[in-house]
């Protein structure tokens, strides 16, 4: 837990009370000597999460900097303890109301601050733990358990993304479709096990390969995507050579013995064509995948208009 507490504290001596106190206690200390202060320190990246504001400060009183902290709905929680000689339940109320988590009364019993922090410190180790599950259920739900690459909701709702902003801002986005080859042969040779490393190995060698804006997902099974924002057909065909270069360097060890990787990839791409979508993009590369399978595996090939327009390709399209 971050041992770090801001003390806002108009009065000087009142304030070297509390943070002597609070420094006995293992506090590192901020101090503030008026609201507006206070506020500068509460904004700065990294701020402390505890917070013990007097009520009656220049500026800002206790109660303006606890309404404007919780304007802010930061994602991170901050604690905020008010500080005042005011006893009239009325003006208590109107604190806690403000977002002020607890408050004492002047004179500040030691003890009492001191119980007070320890529950505002459980509070912010729960909102932590809370924070990771939360985080940890987002990435699950994004992401492939095996290979820690995007799933392909995630993909597919990206692709989705950065075509929709090619409708406003023109240029070009290249997709590839890849299918390791003869994965069923892996499995019934290596097993389950096996075949996993083969799965996480693969996603390893092309992430290393692409650019940090390209996006690499899990299409299902033995299948990738990846799209590469800015890439015309040819640049994107470039990209899937240096994909099927780095599965080809070196062999996997497996617990069965090593074996070399290859894959059959299909390339389309946009550059801003009428009647092509994402459907169509997929499409296209699907249909230059297969071109690859059934010429031999190990090869890149890459659609033709037609396909991503949803039309029949005409006798040269393989060709091309």
């Amino acid at each position: 837990m971050d041992k770090r507490i801001l003390i806002a504290e108009d009065d000087p001596i009142s304030r070297q009370l509390v943070v002597t106190r609070l420094t006995r206690w293992g506090y590192e200390t901020l101090q503030a000597v008026d609201g507006a202060q206070a506020w500068e320190l509460l904004q700065q990246p990294g701020a402390p999460r505890l917070a013990v504001l007097d009520w009656m400060m220049p500026e800002f009183s206790g109660v303006d900097l606890c309404r404007k902290v919780r304007s802010e709905k930061q994602q991170v929680y901050t604690y905020l303890l008010l500080l005042t000689a005011k006893d009239r339940k009325e003006d208590l109320i109107d604190g806690l109301e403000a977002g002020a988590d607890d408050y004492l009364i002047k004179p500040v019993n030691a003890l009492e601050l001191k119980a007070r922090l320890c529950v505002g410190e459980r509070i912010l180790t729960w909102q932590d733990q809370l924070m990771a599950a939360r985080e940890s259920l987002r990435f699950q739900a994004t992401h492939d358990a095996l290979s820690g690459i995007w799933n392909r909701g995630a993909i597919l709702g990206q692709l989705e993304a950065e075509y929709a902003r090619l409708q406003r801002e023109p240029g070009f986005l290249g997709v590839i479709m890849i299918d390791l080859d003869h994965f069923k042969a892996i499995n019934d040779t290596h097993g389950h096990e096996g075949g996993d490393i083969v799965l996480k190995t693969v996603a390893k060698r092309m992430l290393l390969e692409m650019r940090p804006y390209d996006r690499l997902g899990r299409y299902g099974g033995e299948e990738f995507l990846v799209f590469a924002p800015g890439c015309g057909l040819e640049q994107t065909v470039a990209v899937a050579e240096r994909l099927l270069q780095a599965l080809r360097v070196s062999e996997m060890a497996l617990p069965t013995g090593s074996l070399r990787v290859t894959a059959s990839m299909g390339v389309s791409a946009y550059a801003g064509e009428i009647g092509v979508s994402v459907e169509g993009l997929l499409r296209g590369a699907d249909a230059a995948l297969y071109r690859a399978k059934k010429r031999g595996r190990d090869r890149v090939e890459r659609s033709c208009f037609e396909e991503t327009r949803g039309r029949p390709a005409s006798p040269n399209a393989a060709l091309t």
